[in-house]
């Protein structure tokens, strides 16, 4: 199949390019840096001519209010793209529990980009993925200070990169779902647990201190970031740090 992946050059992105060609498959990324640009919608009938599937996994610039019209704006250049290039599957990646938590703008933003495609004229596929272990190192750099990293005792699931794109890449592959798939790491910590377990392996002395009003999880209620029934990666956090 030819499959056009927008945001083809990013983390996940440049690893599903990867996978499906790989596979034998014809994967093109697209990005800016290819031409494309999704706001304005240069480039975009000639990314997606001729492919029998999308891969959308651009991103926000920013997670505050303004991801809503980046992803409204996206959603809606890509949708008509790809239904005048006759295009016969549309696959997103999203984040499980994104419909649990209005109060960040973001996850807000993510909810309405899944509700756009379902209501759109294509087949398609969501991936919702846990928070990425790659992300641990930024989630850190939020709330740390010379002797402290301050965090929440937030539930997460962690997953790689890496079995994150292979998932993308076999639902790309396959039949569209109409519907979502949620993906998980396989095991559940607390925040500022895996915060300890990250800085532990690292030699990092500072000292983590759980702070139920640090950070962006911190408005994050229950464990809705979480999955036991997904389908479960086999990375485990620790081997991934080694």
């Amino acid at each position: 199949m030819k499959i056009a992946v927008i945001g083809g050059t990013g983390l996940i992105g440049s690893q599903v390019v990867k996978n499906l060609n790989a596979a034998g498959h014809e994967a093109v990324p697209h990005s800016k840096s290819t031409g494309v640009d999704i706001i304005s919608g240069q480039g975009l009938g000639e990314a997606v001519a001729g492919a029998d599937v999308v891969v959308n996994l651009t991103n926000s610039p920013t997670f505050d209010e303004a991801s809503l019209a980046f992803f409204r704006t996206s959603m809606d250049n890509l949708l008509a793209a790809a239904r005048k290039g006759g295009v016969g599957h549309f696959v997103i990646l999203s984040i499980v529990g994104t419909d649990q938590v209005p109060e960040l703008d973001y996850y807000r933003a993510k909810a309405l980009q899944e509700k756009i495609l379902a209501a759109g004229p294509i087949p398609y596929s969501i991936v919702r993925a846990t928070q990425f272990m790659d992300f641990m190192d930024a989630v850190l750099s939020w709330t740390a200070d010379a002797d402290t990293v301050r965090l929440p005792a937030t539930p997460i699931q962690p997953i790689a990169s890496k079995d994150v794109a292979a998932a993308v890449s076999e639902i790309a592959a396959g039949a569209p779902l109409n519907g979502i798939r949620n993906i998980a790491g396989p095991e559940v910590f607390t925040l500022d647990e895996l915060g300890r377990i990250t800085l532990s392996h690292k030699g990092d002395n500072r000292t983590v201190v759980t702070d139920p009003t640090a950070g962006m999880f911190a408005v994050v209620k229950g464990d809705v970031l979480t999955d036991k029934d997904a389908h479960l990666a086999a990375t485990r956090y620790t081997d991934w740090l080694s």
